[in-house]
């Protein structure tokens, strides 16, 4: 194995951690207290902002596990890239309806937007060198 297969992998390993441990979170406020949640749902999905909520939540903690087990963790990072691109709209619709809100709170929900990139390429990442 060459040495920048070793760093890759050593990477991911750390990325997978703390995207574990943050899905793990993430996914437990998603169950503990849906409701800041529900307001990210596209009305066009079927069914209610709650079931969408706590499903997400749901997700993000099997996704959590996924990425925590060594040896499901390039599954995991499949998984991750998933999720994150499946929860991009709901960012998006945050955005467009914080449009009228002040403007560091504007800020606070366009800025979600890239920071997604950078989710979603670690999350590649997770799955390519896990």
């Amino acid at each position: 194995m060459t040495k920048k297969l070793l760093q890759q992998r050593k990477s991911a390993h750390k990325s997978a951690l703390f995207t574990g441990l943050a899905l793990t979170g993430m996914g437990a406020l998603h169950l503990v207290k849906p409701e800041p949640f529900e307001r990210l749902i596209p009305e066009q999905l079927p069914g209610t902002a709650r079931d969408w909520a706590i499903g997400s939540g749901y997700a993000e903690l099997a996704t959590a596990a996924l990425l925590l087990v060594p040896a499901t963790r390039k599954l995991g990072g499949v998984a991750a890239t998933a999720l994150f691109i499946g929860v991009w709209p709901g960012n998006m619709k945050m955005a467009w309806d914080w449009r009228h809100r002040p403007l560091d709170k504007q800020l606070i929900s366009l800025g979600r937007l890239p920071l997604q990139l950078p989710m979603i390429a670690s999350a590649v990442k997770i799955a390519k060198y896990a």
